[in-house]
């Protein structure tokens, strides 16, 4: 093959992707004699023979080149481009190597050198399509609790359809499609852009502030939230009406008490750095990945650092409701995965877990105690205390279950909302309706408590009988364990977002309540994925 380096010299130095896919057509057009063939073929087919679904690919095609034919300029310029693109993504671009993908180019001599190089750009496209549409890290390897299953895209279709369709078009449906990706995109540029200015400005002194205070402290307030977006330029240097909304705004949107009052809390986070702030926009971005996934025209959102449950219909919220979920030690974080709620069980009935009979119930029923509960065999039928001789077991070889039968004093309420799953894990009334007063609600085993269960009942059968209060209360009031099932399946999503837009755009933030962000913040720095922003 002829030597085209001072083609992708120029190319690379003008830093063009039309120049340089035109170097790279050059440079790998097929001779017009086919005798070379078989040796592109054979190193193909030796690259790629440790992947069957890429293997299979190249054997149905004829071992055809996607990449590095002679009419393959269009799908390489494709591809150059969205490489580039990588880092803005918050992706390892070290993993795909542009410049040494450009060098290898360069250094074709062969037919062989050309089925190596194939191959090779085979392979980072299907790396850079399976980070961007699901992901650069795997969660389970992170955090236990994170036990999401990833939208993993299949080598032999994207090969397929990178064949068949417009490349562009192609690498642009890899990229999350739910709006809140593109929300986060464009915030994640935005902090980039306050960083490289200099941040937010001084920090605001951790006082107490409000309305009709005056003086350097409400200066630095007001210039903070001047600088941060919340405020219109002004040079007023008194806690005025404006002042006092811009505040209310911010403590909205970072999940503190909404009252007017810059108390030291609020100020705590508004000294938060932009860089910190970035940082929860990166994991974002990557919990989106994960959930590159249909999400449902109606579906329930469980954001669980934001402490709230949602319906949401068509992408707009239709109820939400102020939400309990587990508490912070290990065993009793509430995990985050999606499944389908298929229905509800009203006056339930509660079989204890063995973690929760072990760590809080087991002394009291070996002692006699304990007494609202039932002892029951496998088939259902309740067992005498007397009969059991709790001497002879522990909670792990206990050969019964442990139940609380229907009631007002329940653990689980009135009602529970059933998606079955591996981890126990559903939403749920409570009794214990003093925690929603708190402001962070960690305090259950793992279940979602809701504080408006009957109204988030009404608006899930809303779709399936014309008076769902009818429905439900005339169940309720049989005060006999009974299932409403749900005419359509409602996907069920339990993420974990500590930045998230609302309704109207704006970025929220939260507290990293269980410290999984700050472990998928450095698990994606080892891969590589944020150096390039935060200078790391």
């Amino acid at each position: 093959m002829r030597d085209f380096s001072s083609v992708f010299r120029l190319a690379f130095l003008r830093g063009t992707a039309a120049a340089l896919a035109l170097g790279i057509a050059l440079a790998t057009a097929a001779p017009a004699s086919g005798q070379q063939f078989p040796a592109f073929r054979q190193a193909l087919a030796e690259h790629v023979a440790e992947d069957e679904k890429i293997s299979a690919f190249y054997r149905e095609t004829g071992y055809a080149p996607l990449w590095t034919g002679g009419d393959s300029a269009a799908r390489r310029e494709a591809l150059l481009n969205a490489l580039a693109r990588a880092p803005d993504h918050g992706l390892p671009a070290s993993r795909y190597d542009l410049p040494g993908l450009i060098a290898a180019f360069e250094q074709v001599v062969s037919e062989r050198d050309r089925g190596v190089l194939e191959a090779r750009v085979t392979q980072v496209f299907l790396q850079y399509a399976r980070d961007i549409s699901s992901g650069v890290i795997n969660p389970r390897t992170v955090d236990r609790s994170i036990v999401r299953v990833l939208p993993r895209p299949d080598a032999g279709e994207l090969l397929q359809a990178m064949a068949d369709s417009p490349a562009p078009s192609v690498l642009r449906n890899l990229i999350p499609a739910a709006p809140e990706y593109a929300r986060l995109l464009r915030a994640r540029i935005e902090l980039e852009q306050v960083i490289a200015a200099g941040g937010w400005g001084p920090r605001v002194p951790e006082t107490r502030m409000t309305p009709g205070t005056s003086g350097p402290e409400v200066v630095a307030l007001r210039n903070r939230l001047i600088a941060m977006g919340y405020l219109e330029r002004s040079a007023t240097a008194s806690y005025d009406s404006a002042l006092q909304m811009a505040v209310l705004n911010f403590q909205t949107n970072h999940g503190l008490e909404a009252d007017g009052i810059a108390g030291p809390a609020m100020i705590r986070a508004m000294n938060v750095p932009p860089e910190e702030r970035l940082k929860s926009v990166i994991v974002a971005m990557e919990r989106e990945r994960w959930l590159n996934i249909p999400r449902g025209e109606r579906h329930i959102w469980v954001n669980l650092t934001d402490f709230t449950s949602q319906i949401v219909d068509h992408d707009q919220v239709t109820f939400e409701t102020i939400s309990v979920i587990g508490a912070q030690a290990s065993d009793r974080q509430t995990p985050e995965f999606s499944d389908h709620m298929t229905y509800l069980e009203v006056n339930p009935d509660w079989t204890l877990p063995r973690s929760i009979l072990a760590r809080s119930y087991w002394g009291a029923l070996a002692a006699g105690g304990a007494r609202h509960l039932e002892i029951v065999d496998s088939r259902g039928r309740v067992v005498p205390r007397s009969a059991v001789n709790f001497a002879r077991y522990t909670p792990a070889n206990f050969p019964f279950n442990v139940r609380q039968p229907p009631g007002p004093n329940n653990a689980l309420g009135e009602v529970k909302f059933m998606f079955p799953n591996p981890y126990a894990i559903y939403l749920h009334d409570t009794p214990e309706r003093h925690l929603f007063n708190t402001t962070v609600r960690t305090h259950s085993s793992g279940c979602v408590r809701l504080n408006d269960p009957r109204d988030f009942a009404y608006e899930l059968l809303s779709r399936q009988t014309e008076n769902p209060q009818d429905l439900y209360h005339r169940t309720l009031n049989t005060g006999r364990l009974t299932r409403i099932y749900l005419d359509d399946p409602v996907p069920v999503h339990l993420v974990y977002r500590t930045a998230f837009t609302n309704a109207r755009g704006a970025l929220n933030f939260r507290n990293d309540i269980y410290g999984r962000d700050a472990k998928i913040f450095e698990a994606l720095r080892r891969a590589g994925a944020v150096q390039d922003a935060l200078r790391i």
